[in-house]
C-alpha cells in the first residue's frame, strides 16, 4: 500500500532518481501530494456547499447560532492525525536516517573532500594511502592550489584534487566532507536525492550511495530534453551575483572505471611532478 501511494512521486516531473535512499524521498513526496490533494478536493467540496446551503434565497434572514455540527471538527482532526502519521512514521526517521545517523567508516566507504568556494567545487581526494593530507591557508592560490593543499605533508603528496569534477563508483557509500571557503553554499545531486547546505567554518558530513553509473543514465535520457548532459552539481543557495556559473559534474562510474580514473590522476600527478606545494616562497 505504501509503494502503491507513494508512486505518485513517478508523475511528478521528478529528477531520474540514481541513489539507495531515493525511493524513500520519493515516496514520502508522493504521500504528501495525496494528502494535498485530498485536502484540496476535500475543502472544495465543503466551500462548495456553504456556498450553496447558506445562499441568501434560503437564508434571507440571518442565523446567529451557528454551525451546531461537528463534522468540521472531526475532519481537522483527522487531518491532524494524518499529518502526524507523516510527520513522526515517516519523516522523522527518514530525516534521521539520510542527515543524523552518520554511517560508520569502513574499506568500502569512498571518503571526498569538497570544499566550496565563489564560484567553483573544489574536490580532494586522499591518495592511495587513504589518508587526506593538511592544508594551510597560507598556500591559497586560486588558480593552482585553491584548497591550500600542502604537498610537503606526510599525507598530502599523493593526494587528488580536481575542480568542479567529483567522480565515484556505482553501489559503493560516499562520504563527502562538505565546507565552504567564503559564504554559505548550498551542494545540490538532484538525481542523489542530496542537498546540503555548505557552511563557512564547518565541516558537514554528506552520504550516500550512488545506483546507476552515468553510462547508464545517459543511456535513460535519451530523446529527452537532457540528453547528452549528464549528472550535474549546482549551488542551490543564492551566493553572489555569478551565482549560476557554480556548476560542476558527477560522473559515476562502474567499480573498475572508478580504479582506473584514480590510477590515471595519481599517474598525471607523478608525470607532472606536482610541486607547486613545495615552493619555498609559499
Amino acid at each position: 500500500m505504501v509503494e502503491f501511494f507513494g508512486k505518485l512521486s513517478e508523475h511528478l516531473g521528478f529528477p531520474i532518481m540514481s541513489s539507495s535512499h531515493g525511493l524513500e524521498i520519493d515516496y514520502m513526496n508522493g504521500w504528501v501530494h495525496w494528502l494535498m490533494l485530498i485536502l484540496f478536493v476535500g475543502w472544495g467540496i465543503f466551500f462548495i456547499y456553504v456556498l450553496f446551503r447558506f445562499r441568501a434565497g434560503a437564508n434571507p434572514k440571518a442565523n446567529y447560532d451557528g454551525v451546531t455540527s461537528h463534522f468540521s471538527r472531526y475532519t481537522e482532526y483527522g487531518v491532524i492525525i494524518f499529518e502526524a502519521i507523516l510527520l513522526i512514521g515517516f519523516a522523522y526517521p527518514m530525516w534521521a536516517k539520510i542527515k543524523t545517523q552518520v554511517p560508520m567508516i569502513d574499506e568500502n566507504t569512498i571518503e571526498v573532500r569538497v570544499v566550496a568556494q565563489q564560484f567553483a567545487w573544489n574536490v580532494h581526494y586522499p591518495g592511495q594511502d587513504g589518508l587526506f593530507g593538511d592544508t594551510n591557508s597560507d598556500l591559497v592560490d586560486e588558480e593552482v592550489n585553491p584548497i591550500g593543499l600542502d604537498r610537503k605533508s606526510s599525507n598530502g603528496k599523493d593526494d587528488i584534487t580536481t575542480i568542479n569534477q567529483l567522480h565515484l563508483p556505482v553501489n559503493k557509500q560516499a562520504m563527502i566532507y562538505l565546507s565552504s571557503k567564503d559564504v554559505i553554499h548550498s551542494l545540490s545531486l538532484p538525481e542523489m536525492r542530496v542537498k546540503q547546505d555548505a557552511i563557512p567554518g564547518m565541516t558537514v558530513p554528506v552520504f550516500f550511495t550512488p545506483t546507476m553509473t552515468s553510462s547508464d543514465f545517459l543511456e535513460i535520457i535519451k530523446g529527452t530534453a537532457r540528453e547528452g548532459m549528464g549528472y550535474e552539481i549546482s549551488c542551490a543557495q543564492l551566493c553572489g551575483n555569478t551565482h549560476l556559473r557554480m556548476k560542476g559534474y558527477l560522473t559515476v562510474h562502474e567499480d573498475n572505471g572508478f580504479e582506473d580514473w584514480l590510477d590515471e590522476q595519481a599517474a598525471e600527478l607523478e608525470e607532472e611532478g606536482d610541486d607547486w606545494g613545495d615552493d619555498d616562497d609559499w
